[in-house]
């Protein structure tokens, strides 16, 4: 995790017009495609977007209504409510209680939120994935030894358990669905800040899982808070106090300005009860990458295939390319070769996928959400063509803390 982390926004070129895509592609070549190599190590096709700083993207948003601004009155609840919540709420860091300093400067920097008297936490998951060594910080600036409970990596979502004294505050978990339009408040650690609010309105409920957001979980809360890298993994409350979502991952609109999303979850969420219980559900991977100034491509359709291929030689037939392949995964095992140009920037060799288990995809994102429909451990079948060549071919999916060292 490196410093103040959320997820990746879900980059999604949906509402541009075709003369700024046109535009991209030719700035792509102006600017130099910066081709990662055959073993480069690049994002996992499969696992969710984590652990990077949110960047500024143009995304187009799942369709809401524009928020009503709050009210004085909503303002004034929510600085109430703050004052009372704030004592359960955490700072996340990696960093080892044990050495002395290591937490001055901690490698990541996330937010959660204490549900029981016996120090259970929730936070996002990519807060806390990969962590040898966490502590958590309370609002007195006191820290405590953490540890991995259960998490959920499709969800983004994980349980800690927090060696806090005996009588330290937590929030109840919310007893139904919040409403679109309904005022909520977060709190978290972005931007420098400790423990601090957000607030803003619910803009939408079951956040679109398709092109630009292959890790959607269903129900996904859709908000108007103006949340940045750091507040990752804190507390989204309703007005009466109880945790309705988690914070996983923000997004920037040319048009539409930001929005922030959140894992919703309740009393009476039965991945929370998973988690109590100690489940660490891995999400599925390859081991490909879309890397650097072609991330800009990930959800191309058709037509932008075309124009693309014109001018890279990727061949006639839409499909997913990709820029690495992570040495010793399932993709480097099958033999599936990553994109590599000559001195013209066209293509001299790697491979097109076009369908997964028989279902026909188009570009990078599709491939991602057709293989996120399995688990570690499933094998499945692509079609790929190699040049003019059509191939079948067969790998058995990891789970993402399997590849890691």
């Amino acid at each position: 995790m490196n410093a103040e982390t959320d997820r990746l926004p879900r980059r999604d070129v949906r509402g541009r017009d075709s003369k700024f895509r046109a535009l991209l592609l030719t700035g792509l070549l102006l600017g130099g495609l910066g081709v990662s190599g055959p073993q480069a190590q690049g994002q996992d096709l499969g696992a969710p977007l984590a652990q990077k700083p949110a960047a500024q993207s143009t995304t187009a948003l799942p369709t809401a209504n524009a928020p009503a601004p709050l009210t004085d009155a909503d303002r004034e609840a929510l600085k109430t409510l703050f004052g009372k919540v704030r004592p359960a709420t955490l700072r996340i860091e990696q960093c080892d209680l044990n050495r002395p300093g290591d937490c001055d400067d901690p490698n990541g920097i996330g937010s959660g939120v204490l549900i029981s008297a016996d120090g259970l936490a929730l936070t996002a998951y990519h807060v806390v994935e990969g962590g040898r060594k966490l502590s958590a910080q309370t609002v007195d600036r006191k820290r405590y030894a953490v540890e991995i409970v259960g998490y959920d990596d499709q969800y983004d979502l994980a349980l800690l358990r927090v060696a806090v004294p005996r009588g330290t505050p937590f929030l109840p978990l919310a007893s139904a669905r919040p409403g679109v339009g309904e005022a909520l408040l977060a709190v978290g650690n972005g931007g420098g800040g400790f423990l601090q609010p957000k607030s803003g309105r619910l803009t939408g409920l079951e956040a679109d899982a398709g092109p630009g957001g292959a890790s959607f979980p269903p129900g996904t809360l859709q908000m108007s808070a103006p949340l940045v890298p750091g507040d990752s993994g804190g507390p989204v409350l309703n007005t009466r106090g109880e945790l309705t979502g988690i914070v996983s991952y923000i997004s920037l609109s040319r048009t539409k300005g930001p929005a922030s999303f959140a894992v919703p979850v309740s009393a009476s969420d039965a991945r929370v009860a998973e988690l109590r219980a100690g489940k660490k559900l891995d999400a599925p991977i390859i081991g490909i990458g879309l890397n650097g100034t072609f991330s800009a491509l990930l959800t191309i359709d058709s037509s932008d295939f075309k124009q693309v291929s014109e001018l890279l030689k990727l061949g006639d037939t839409p499909g997913a390319f990709f820029t690495s392949v992570v040495r010793g995964s399932p993709a480097d095992r099958a033999g599936l070769k990553p994109l590599e140009f000559n001195d013209q920037n066209q293509r001299v060799s790697g491979d097109i996928v076009t369908a997964v288990n028989g279902k026909r995809i188009i570009n990078f994102d599709q491939f991602q959400y057709a293989v996120r429909s399995y688990k570690p451990g499933d094998t499945i079948t692509l079609s790929v063509l190699r040049g003019d060549k059509p191939l079948t071919v067969k790998l058995t999916l990891i789970g993402r803390s399997q590849s890691q060292p």
